[in-house]
């Protein structure tokens, strides 16, 4: 039995945990208001705001609902667009997409009414580029964007008076309903659901939802997403831990992330849109083990390591350049999954990159990404960490290019002859992302670019 609310209803329901959430919404409980459209996270289309309870308050963020297991919303608030009506006339996110006429064949509008209501319900409410960011994840095939960037512009302004008890100020002002001001109550009073655990494991189901929909939707499973044992980030014994099922967004806005990767909110945003980036965990994106894994890149320029648990309890540690064996196959055991990623806490001296590379800037799968990470002593790399994607059957860690950095001048002349040795490291294959000769020279190019060189230099 899961228990959950669905707007102003609860819902309890025999399902199978791992239904996807959409189409218990449009054909269970008949709300058409939320879309199908992709059914791979890409469109926004089918965006809900899903609420959990904080320290006795609910905390919303957007989800991509054709990807999400209704394991996943076990005791928690699911917020479609038929959920923010206002009796008395449209909301000021509705009222704004009306009069800017951000609105054409209205078929990607609730998506955009529902994450526009995430972000007024966000701490970032009155900043305009926060605004868009949090429709990045929302396709609309009619307006241009234009009329829509105009709607946004003006949300973000009626929210620059927003009180700190932004709830009460919310329903107020007539951006939620009544109703809202009572779910954390009745989040608190809804039981633990009885979840049978299955042999596969799902944690944000971003990536399983997508390749094997059908299958996985008529299975028991194991949840991961919200096991709180597993969503800690924090600094013990001279290393920076994360729990498997920390997400992107957690990662992007963790304190701990921020405060030694000052640009990380700018390199997050080119992962995926916030909707994926609220779904997708740390591990599922390693376990996936796509060539172009854009979190496996980031943390194999750190030399992260993966503490692995078996069903007996038992662990083992493993590094994440040992972790990927081949094409889409890694280095765990029939029972295991990953408990914990770690790394060294970065030095004064450390400095860190990463560069991502795709057809469209934004909301899109790289031609070729990298990474790196090292630490300098009088100008000499003490450490050195180089991963790629996109360019090897594997997110790609280069040995030998590290073991002729590692104690050497950093200087265009070294960093010239370390680019060919990393181009010898690998043989990338042409294929729908661009030629083997394209990806060479990009991957070449974004060397240099991680240290401040051209290749004309």
């Amino acid at each position: 039995m899961i228990q959950f609310i669905l707007n102003n209803k609860k819902i309890k329901t025999n399902k199978s945990a791992s239904t996807i959430l959409l189409d218990f919404i449009r054909e269970d409980q008949h709300l058409q208001g939320t879309k199908s459209g992709c059914r791979e996270g890409d469109c926004g289309a089918c965006t809900v705001l899903v609420g959990s309870l904080v320290k006795n308050k609910t905390e919303y963020k957007s989800m991509a609902s054709c990807l999400t297991p209704l394991g996943n919303i076990a005791g928690k608030h699911v917020v479609t667009v038929e959920g923010l009506n206002n009796k008395n006339g449209l909301t000021p996110v509705q009222h704004a997409l009306d009069e800017h006429a951000g609105t054409q064949c209205g078929f990607c509008t609730p998506g955009f009414v529902v994450s526009l209501t995430g972000h007024a319900l966000s701490k970032n409410f009155a900043k305009y580029d926060e605004a868009i960011n949090s429709v990045a994840g929302n396709i609309c095939r009619c307006t241009g964007y234009k009329s829509i960037e105009r709607a946004v512009k003006d949300i973000a302004d009626g929210l620059k008076n927003k009180s700190e008890n932004s709830l009460d100020w919310l329903i107020e002002h007539k951006y939620l309903p009544d109703y809202f001001s009572d779910i954390a109550n009745q989040l608190a009073e809804i039981k633990s659901s009885e979840i049978t655990e299955g042999k596969i494991i799902i944690g944000g189901g971003s990536d399983l939802y997508v390749r094997k929909a059908d299958e996985t939707s008529d299975t028991d499973a194991t949840f991961y997403l919200n096991r709180q044992e597993l969503k800690e980030i924090k600094e013990e014994n001279g290393y920076i831990k994360s729990g498997a099922s920390i997400t992107a967004n957690e990662i992007m806005h963790s304190e701990i992330f921020n405060k030694y990767f000052p640009k990380i909110q700018q390199w997050f945003k080119l992962i995926s849109s916030e909707q994926i980036r609220n779904m997708g965990t740390i591990a599922g994106n390693f376990v996936n083990a796509s060539p172009i894994g854009d979190l496996s890149i980031f943390f194999l320029a750190l030399n992260s390591e993966l503490v692995i648990k078996n069903e007996e309890g038992n662990t083992r540690t493993t590094a994440l350049n040992k972790f990927f064996r081949g094409y889409k196959t890694t280095d765990l055991k029939e029972g295991e999954h990953i408990e914990e990623i770690w790394f060294k806490i970065p030095d004064n001296n450390f400095r860190f990159n990463f560069e991502k590379v795709s057809k469209r800037t934004y909301l899109d799968i790289a031609s070729v990404n990298s990474a790196v990470s090292y630490t300098l002593e009088k100008n000499i790399f003490k450490e050195i960490h180089i991963s790629a994607g996109g360019i090897a059957p594997i997110p790609k860690y280069f040995e030998q290019t590290r073991k002729y950095l590692s104690g050497k001048e950093l200087n265009k002349e070294n960093i010239k002859t370390a680019s060919d040795i990393l181009l010898s490291e690998v043989s990338p294959i042409s294929d729908i992302r661009g030629s083997k000769e394209y990806k060479s020279l990009l991957l070449k190019q974004l060397f240099f670019v991680h240290f401040e060189l051209t290749n004309e230099n």
